[in-house]
């Protein structure tokens, strides 16, 4: 008496698991070369670009790094179906816990990704031309067009001093201000928050202020998490 029974081989045949495309060394080497030298590229444009407080070189080389491994990965997988349904898997349960405080460095991160992607599947040159356009809108962008950032100005002085002198200085020293808020603390003190913007990065109003007699302290912080005194 014979007994069916289904089992993995039947449903996925053995040829279809064992069936791999055709492994090339010449076009794997030639992928993993043109993912490192845009990998540099990218890093060369990340290093002439930022403009951030403290320039970090790990991140900077881990560009490079992301990019050729991204480009390995997508070959792996071309190969083979089951190995691309298991890194599939895989990545899928992967977390990145590394807060990025700067938007344009995920620009990069996803840069570097999408040229590994385009490397490992065999598309050269988009990969080449891609990079060349990205690369002189990020330098055209960075060196010729400055944006004004702005500044919170935080003073704290005596309940009993009017605020006329300080609004004085606020309107002489600064293109544009307003009022966020007014509270009253501890120890009868006022603070004041005020959005400005300096000119030329100018910081030197916290000093100006501090001088006002009743003024206890006079702090601007910049808004893109960077603080600056």
């Amino acid at each position: 008496m014979d007994t069916n029974t289904t089992n993995f081989s039947d449903i996925f045949k053995s040829s279809f698991l064992e069936t791999s495309g055709s492994f090339s060394i010449v076009d794997s080497l030639l992928g993993l070369a043109v993912a490192f030298l845009i990998g540099l590229y990218i890093y060369a444009i990340y290093k002439k670009t930022f403009n951030g407080v403290i320039y970090s070189h790990s991140f900077n080389i881990s560009l490079i790094i992301m990019t050729m491994t991204t480009s390995l990965v997508i070959m792996g997988i071309s190969q083979n179906i089951v190995l691309s349904l298991g890194m599939v898997g895989a990545l899928s349960i992967v977390r990145f816990r590394t807060p990025i405080k700067d938007p344009i460095d995920l620009v990069y991160l996803f840069w570097s990704v999408i040229t590994g992607i385009l490397s490992g599947a065999g598309f050269l040159l988009l990969a080449i031309i891609g990079a060349i356009v990205i690369g002189l809108v990020i330098v055209l962008f960075a060196n010729k067009i400055k944006v004004e950032n702005p500044y919170l100005l935080v003073i704290k002085f005596d309940k009993n001093l009017v605020g006329k002198e300080i609004q004085q200085i606020i309107q002489e020293r600064t293109k544009k201000f307003a009022l966020k808020s007014k509270s009253v603390i501890q120890n009868h003190q006022t603070e004041v928050t005020y959005e400005i913007r300096v000119k030329e990065n100018d910081s030197s109003i916290t000093s100006e202020i501090s001088t006002i007699k009743g003024v206890q302290s006079a702090v601007m912080l910049s808004y893109d998490g960077n603080f600056t005194a």
